[in-house]
């Protein structure tokens, strides 16, 4: 079993391309570390950290899959790197572990996702109905159990924001923030349009002010979800339903009509989000994903085994810079360097 996790050579060694640096840029160094049976790419990253590089930034905190806090670009992947096995990854070749690419990097492998925070402030929360006079005596309301079921799915997001990464709408087109959630806040508003007691009417935001036209449903966002959440066919193809419908439908208009099942004004919903504007705002540094390596040709190469201090072969001018970065914006109880 032992043999089935080296990934270098046949010495037992581990290959680590870890990308270091800040937003003022930085390049790729490679650490050689011994292989152990049973890792996950973050136990690796945790023993660069003990050993040839403790100023190493990365974020997490539960280390179970649940949490959201390492998401990082692993081998070119989206992925969480407390659920990336190593010995799934392809045997003999080095592996390369970079941030997310689209948001813009604080320090190593720690990125501003802020832009998440302020999409989410645009969303109007759920507004119920008033109870009827059976659910005012039951002192609750009544719900079916498949209309509690269909929401359910949505409500398993950890926030890792890993489908936010793999977006090409976000990922390759920077001005793109300013007028597109992403998927990550569109299962958020399918959560709540699907509510059986919600009164507010997200469509015409939906594809107004948060974009929901310029997704074309690649299912990228669905393929590296860690809770397997069906993104594209659950939440964001039965959106882009009801926004036609309740613009282009004539026979559903005069439905709701007719059975007085109507919902409150777009601009009503959006009086209720806890802020307003475009999806997004930009974040206020200018750097976005990796910044343009220093001239340095080919990635340094660090060896180091369990115990040995930071290698030499690191450069001064690098440390320097990355211990000057800091922690500046991380809580200190989800980030190491």
């Amino acid at each position: 079993m032992a043999g089935e996790i080296i990934r270098s050579n046949q010495s037992g060694e581990v290959t680590m391309r870890l990308w270091r640096g800040d937003e003022t840029g930085g390049e790729f160094v490679d650490y050689v570390m011994p292989a152990q049976e049973g890792e996950v790419v973050l136990d690796v990253i945790h023993r660069v950290q003990a050993t040839a590089a403790p100023d190493l930034a990365c974020r997490w905190n539960c280390k179970a899959g649940k949490c959201g806090s390492c998401s990082a670009e692993i081998n070119g992947r989206p992925s969480l790197m407390c659920m990336t096995r190593m010995d799934t990854l392809p045997a003999g070749e080095t592996v390369t572990v970079a941030p997310m690419r689209a948001f813009p990097i604080l320090r190593d492998l720690v990125t501003d996702v802020s832009y998440n925070y302020e999409v989410a402030k645009r969303i109007p929360p759920l507004s119920p109905r008033p109870k009827t006079a059976d659910e005012e005596e039951a002192g609750g309301y009544r719900m079916a159990q498949i209309d509690v079921e269909r929401s359910q799915e949505f409500r398993k997001c950890i926030e890792c924001f890993l489908c936010q990464d793999v977006c090409h709408v976000v990922r390759d087109h920077e001005e793109n923030k300013t007028a597109y959630a992403g998927p990550r806040f569109f299962i958020r508003s399918a959560e709540l349009e699907m509510h059986p007691l919600d009164t507010n009417d997200r469509r015409q935001l939906l594809q107004e002010d948060q974009g929901l036209g310029k997704c074309n449903i690649t299912k990228c966002c669905t393929e590296v979800c860690p809770e397997h959440i069906k993104i594209t066919d659950n939440a964001i193809i039965p959106l882009k339903e009801r926004v036609v419908d309740a613009k282009y439908d004539p026979v559903a208009w005069l439905g709701r009509k007719i059975r007085n099942r109507s919902k409150r004004t777009a601009e009503e919903a959006a009086a209720e989000a806890p802020s307003s504007g475009p999806a997004a705002v930009l974040p206020a540094s200018g750097a976005h994903g990796i910044p343009q390596p220093h001239p340095a040709g080919e990635p340094v190469l660090a060896t180091a085994s369990v115990g040995a201090g930071q290698s030499d072969a690191y450069s001064d001018a690098q440390a320097e810079a990355t211990t000057e970065a800091g922690t500046d914006g991380l809580s200190s109880d989800d980030t190491t360097a």
